[in-house]
């Protein structure tokens, strides 16, 4: 039975904007300023997002679970708590492997409010209307983002702990506002989450390599504006605006572009944006960095987008099976290269340009990918 449109896409989109445009990715703007404030060096921040990045992974990959033992609404309330609780932890400086926990466990939370979110949503809209559903549900990662660049600046000044608190009482108000409306679709037989599932592995590999390919602007932008530019921690805080207001764009346009294109054509067309969004950013000059800002917003929202609307046309009812392996895969390659670029930007004495450079190569794989992907392929 399918439900109106509004209230069950609002309330994902509140789980998006609390799991990943809050949990996730304030952190961006929060990265320069931590690093000022003493509590990390830039080393040690870089790998604090991409132990982030790995709690994503463990999310994503234990959300099928979760779902199943707590149902969906009772699942998405503890990913809401969770990330409440991981943010406001953080707000005591008790040193990198405190820090890391949270951070980890925040990623844990982000993982299961997005691997649930999307396929739920859908499930209980018209068919229709599932592309513009899954619009919605992830304008809240723009939403969160925007909000989240708005709101460190302004709570930063009082102390990177008052900018940690804020994110955590933003957190419980978005819970309490979406939580009677969550969705709550049918539970699928045994069988059909388990029976065989139409070949997705090009689907799962190209938006693997694109979640590589996008770890540069979604842990280092900001602090590429604030140090690698010169411009400070405010002006590191407004790029990350930029970023939000394009992955706002990014989600509406994925929505609509999968519905008129269908989701493999829109996921070749969303990963050229990110191609350019990563190749602008190696050219000299801030106006290169704020155009590479922008598209890298409309491409890390677009993508996924897409790619869920990709993972429905193709697995109808088992979407939810697809949509957690394609949001596994994202997941893992972000928590590898994480890593990996941690080791880089301390190698390279700190060097943006270097991961960038790694970002757009992978994004090129990524687009190459999807070029030759077809429904039918293995």
């Amino acid at each position: 039975m399918t439900r109106p449109l509004i209230a069950p896409a609002l309330a994902g989109a509140a789980a998006t904007c609390s799991g990943i445009g809050l949990a996730r990715f304030a952190y961006v703007p929060l990265f320069p300023a931590m690093v000022a404030a003493g509590w990390v060096d830039g080393a040690g921040a870089g790998l604090l997002g991409a132990i982030n990045l790995t709690g994503y992974l463990i999310g994503a990959l234990s959300a099928p679970r979760v779902g199943r033992a707590l149902s969906i609404p009772r699942a998405l309330d503890a990913g809401m708590a969770l990330a409440a609780l991981a943010a406001a932890c953080c707000a005591w400086q008790g040193g990198l492997a405190w820090l890391g926990l949270w951070r980890c466990l925040a990623g844990v939370a982000g993982g299961v409010l997005m691997g649930l979110t999307g396929p739920a949503v859908q499930s209980v809209v018209a068919a229709q209307r599932r592309g513009v559903a899954g619009g919605i549900v992830l304008l809240g990662v723009g939403s969160g983002i925007t909000l989240g660049a708005l709101l460190v600046p302004a709570l930063v000044g009082y102390g990177v702990p008052a900018a940690w608190l804020g994110l955590s009482a933003t957190t419980v108000v978005l819970w309490l506002a979406a939580r009677r409306f969550w969705p709550a679709p049918p539970v699928a037989p045994a069988a059909q989450m388990h029976g065989g599932l139409p070949p997705v592995g090009r689907l799962v590999l190209s938006y693997g390599l694109s979640g590589a390919g996008l770890v540069p602007p979604m842990v280092y932008l900001a602090d590429f504006a604030a140090r690698g530019h010169g411009l400070g921690v405010r002006a590191g805080g407004l790029m990350w605006v930029v970023f939000g207001i394009g992955a706002v764009s990014g989600s509406l346009a994925g929505g609509a572009l999968a519905d008129r294109l269908g989701g493999r054509r829109a996921m070749v067309v969303a990963l050229s944006v990110q191609v350019v969004a990563l190749g602008t950013a190696l050219l000299p000059g801030v106006a290169w960095l704020v155009v590479s800002g922008l598209l890298s917003g409309v491409a890390a929202v677009g993508v996924t987008s897409v790619a869920l609307a990709a993972a429905r046309e193709r697995a109808g009812a088992q979407a939810g099976v697809v949509w957690v392996r394609t949001t596994a895969a994202f997941a893992v390659a972000q928590a590898a290269t994480g890593f990996a670029m941690a080791a880089i930007f301390g190698a390279t004495g700190e060097s943006h340009a270097a991961i960038f450079a790694v970002g757009l190569l992978l994004s090129v794989l990524s687009m190459a990918v999807a070029m030759v992907d077809r429904p039918t392929s293995a």
